[in-house]
């Protein structure tokens, strides 16, 4: 795990209480784990990264969200995903497939919702033309996709005529 990666996980678990986790895990009702970590914490713990780990570029905050998002642990996916909110302005269109797998696999609406209204949607609507165009071909397909999470993205992300 990277360095700002252990940071976080390390973070998010000090911040944690045994029953937040259970009281979390009982109102999302998911296969997710859940350390018990509040929300503030891991808005707080984002904050704490972009200071003890300035110029993070593009290509470092992806990573930073993929390896938080990869073990299904409810905090972490929330971290990534407030991490991502952080620096959407560094995204672009070609990161929608990085996002479309963190939809698929996001097994519950306090995930996907966020997600979906605090990076997609922010991110599709800073899009140039060509990105845009772009863009909605992806939300095109996602509009037909089997999975739940992809067709609420497309129903929700603007796409102007």
């Amino acid at each position: 795990m990277s360095d700002p990666g252990e940071f976080v996980d390390a973070a998010l678990q000090l911040e944690a209480t045994w029953q937040r986790a259970i009281d979390e895990e009982a109102r999302i009702g998911t296969d997710l784990q859940f350390y018990g970590a509040s929300v503030g914490a891991v808005r707080g713990t984002i904050r704490d990264v972009a200071q003890r780990y300035p110029g993070l570029g593009h290509d470092e905050i992806t990573a930073l969200s993929s390896e938080l998002w990869n073990p299904p642990v409810f905090e972490r996916r929330l971290a990534a995903i407030v991490l991502l909110q952080t620096h959407v302005r560094l995204l672009d269109n070609s990161d929608l497939t990085r996002l479309e797998g963190f939809l698929r696999d996001a097994r519950t609406p306090a995930l996907a919702d966020p997600l979906i209204r605090e990076v997609i949607s922010p991110l599709v609507e800073a899009l140039d033309a060509p990105g845009r165009a772009r863009a909605n071909m992806a939300l095109a397909r996602w509009s037909t996709d089997s999975n739940p999470w992809l067709r609420h993205a497309a129903l929700q992300v603007s796409q102007p005529e």
